[in-house]
């Protein structure tokens, strides 16, 4: 228990109850983590407002610790992928790329400053337009990237000059407490606090008067419940929420050029990803050369433990996801469609389900109306290019989705009309830290990466300088 304490304040905290932590490959606990007690948020926040000050005072030793950051990430790499497959149950490969790519994060946001504005520079006056830290921000992570997408909310808020409260989900906090352990190398104390607990602990951090903001990623319903708490103290919120991506084929391409594409595409991290293809729209006449190409894919996939070298799909994260995407298809199944892949049991005592292609279904599913996140895809005949993006629209989501087409231009101008926050062509499911990420309807509010989402850990001050 003593390897995963709390980070409050630069020292090790742990706790008089503890949450248990289970290996999803084996359903069996793995270690335990400290439960936050109110007294210990309390402290975390103080400790948080405290360092804040000076932290925000020096810009050049933030970059540099920023840079910090990145390099022990990158020195602790092969620690920190282990840790992250054991407790989150993707395959070691895709571990490493994540702590890879959460390091690139920290690189990016190093070298990015906030330059002064000046808007009239004249006899009269000169105005300039500064970027101010907010405060203290409140980061709440999910279980599907904790490590990544605590990147995403840190690096751009520790570059503005904020500190940082991060509470990981509780299906997932030895990552990130290891990382609050790891990360006392280059920052201050209190800079950044780690703290761990139940879903209960969620709306104590929202409530709390001290920060300034809340980020937070995980489903549309708990956003929603975060965004309303907020809104007592006035807290800005961005709000990273659910999805449910549709891709569109033209008809102008291979499908066997392109198959295994899609399905890595819709069945990365065994689908348990926010932006991952959840809804696969192709041509009406090339509709079974889709289904039976992605259902070879599926068939021939390596399911196992994450820490075996040789798996490609690991198991659900936690037995409620891994029910929720067994009710799906069998209510998927109940309204007439039919499973081309391999639905036979998978052997083990941890959270598998196979991977799953979906023919036939109904728009009225819920596998195709809901986000299911994780491993079936349904996959969706279309007539006519403007029924199916009629179709891809017709969501309360829009958070990314994408167009494949032999002709580029062509295929630009149909995901131009997606009503989604990124549209990719010919691709899916990269996103970059350069790039503004942000959703639309009932997939959130507010914008993460690029400079932007540098301006969202910021207010804005004017200085009016009068010449006499």
């Amino acid at each position: 228990m003593s390897d995963y304490p709390m980070i409050i304040d630069g020292k090790p905290v742990t706790s008089t109850e503890w949450i248990t932590v289970e290996n999803p490959a084996s359903g069996a606990p793995y270690a335990q983590a400290p439960a936050c007690t109110p007294d210990q948020l309390d402290a975390a926040m103080q400790s948080a407002a405290r360092a804040q000050i000076s932290w925000a005072a020096d810009p050049a030793h933030r970059r540099h610790a920023l840079q910090e950051c990145a390099a022990v990430l990158s020195k602790n790499l092969e620690q920190i992928a282990a840790l992250l497959t054991i407790e989150q149950g993707k395959p070691i490969a895709e571990s490493r790329r994540e702590i890879g790519a959460a390091a690139a994060w920290f690189t990016y946001y190093s070298a990015l400053d906030q330059p002064v504005q000046v808007v009239q520079d004249d006899a009269a006056a000169r105005i300039e337009v500064h970027h101010k830290p907010l405060g203290v921000i409140a980061a709440i992570t999910p279980w599907n990237y904790p490590i990544l997408l605590a990147s995403w909310k840190l690096a751009p808020a520790l570059r503005a000059g904020n500190s940082v409260v991060l509470k990981p989900s509780p299906f997932t906090p030895l990552t990130s407490l290891l990382i609050g352990r790891l990360f006392t190398e280059a920052l201050p104390a209190g800079v950044l606090n780690v703290i761990s607990g139940p879903n209960e602990l969620g709306p104590l951090v929202t409530a709390h008067p001290t920060p300034r903001k809340i980020s937070f990623t995980g489903s549309t319903r708990t956003g929603k419940q975060v965004a309303e708490t907020a809104a007592a103290t006035l807290k800005r919120v961005t709000l990273e929420l659910g999805g449910n991506d549709a891709a569109i084929v033209l008809d102008d391409i291979d499908p066997g050029a392109i198959a295994e594409k899609l399905f890595w595409s819709a069945f990365i991290n065994n689908g348990q990803t926010c932006i991952a293809i959840k809804r696969l729209f192709v041509p009406q006449s090339a509709y079974d050369k889709y289904v039976e190409a992605l259902a070879a894919i599926a068939d021939t996939a390596v399911l196992g433990a994450g820490t075996d070298p040789a798996t490609q799909l690991g198991p659900l994260n936690n037995p409620a996801q891994r029910d929720r995407v067994t009710a799906l298809v069998d209510e998927a199944v109940r309204s007439g469609a039919r499973i081309a892949t391999d639905s036979s049991a998978f052997d083990s005592s941890g959270y598998f389900h196979r991977p799953t292609i979906l023919a036939d279904v109904p728009d009225s599913a819920r596998v195709v109306a809901e986000e299911q996140f994780g491993p079936a895809l349904p996959i969706l005949g279309y007539d006519s290019v403007d029924e199916a993006i009629a179709r891809a629209n017709s969501t309360e989501f829009g958070l990314a989705g994408s167009v494949w087409g032999s002709d580029t231009e062509r295929a630009q101008k149909v995901a131009d009309r997606l009503e989604c926050g990124t549209a990719w062509v010919n691709t899916h499911a990269a996103p970059s830290p350069r790039a503004p990420f942000t959703g639309v309807k009932d997939s959130g509010l507010g914008v993460e990466n690029g400079p932007w989402g540098l301006d969202s850990y910021t207010q804005l001050q004017t200085q009016y300088i009068a010449r006499t």
